[in-house]
């Protein structure tokens, strides 16, 4: 596990910038976070670090957003999800297929503790919390494939 102290919005987004350029197509992320810590912002950086088209906002009420590769980009669709309406429903999730997004995206998923780790044993969890100083943390907690990546923190 690795910490990343992130200070302000912006360095949260760069932070999902740098993770953006080395992320790769099958790649899940999940977030976690109270309301407020980030977890949109560090999408809104992963798509630019990823150069895919569209504005990243927080896909609550349609609980998923496919952003897909803008020219000069990398070429690998991102999909952007939201769990928190799912209330743990994980039929809703089935739903969503996203098991067959993770052959050719990175799916990122909001809310996605203890709901989306069965859609892959490979997967990176970042747990995020806005502290009483509104500084932001970051703990990234790689399981599978990812024990062996280099992160970029």
């Amino acid at each position: 596990m690795k910490t990343v102290e992130l200070p302000l919005v912006e360095d949260t987004e760069e932070f999902g910038r740098k993770l953006g350029e080395v992320v790769r197509a099958g790649d899940l992320l999940l977030l976690a976070g109270p309301l407020g810590a980030g977890k949109t912002a560090l999408v809104r950086g992963l798509a630019r670090g990823l150069g895919v088209q569209g504005r990243v906002s927080s896909p609550t009420f349609v609980i998923a957003r496919v952003h897909e590769p803008a020219e000069g980009g990398r070429g690998v669709p991102l999909v952007h999800v939201d769990a928190y309406r799912l209330g743990g429903h994980l039929d809703e999730l089935d739903d969503l297929d996203l098991d067959t997004d993770l052959v050719d995206a990175v799916v990122a998923v909001e809310w996605g503790e203890g709901v989306a780790e069965r859609l892959s044993e490979d997967h990176l969890l970042i747990r995020l919390e806005r502290g009483a100083d509104d500084v932001r943390t970051a703990q990234l907690i790689p399981h599978g494939d990812w024990t062996a990546r280099t992160l970029p923190v």
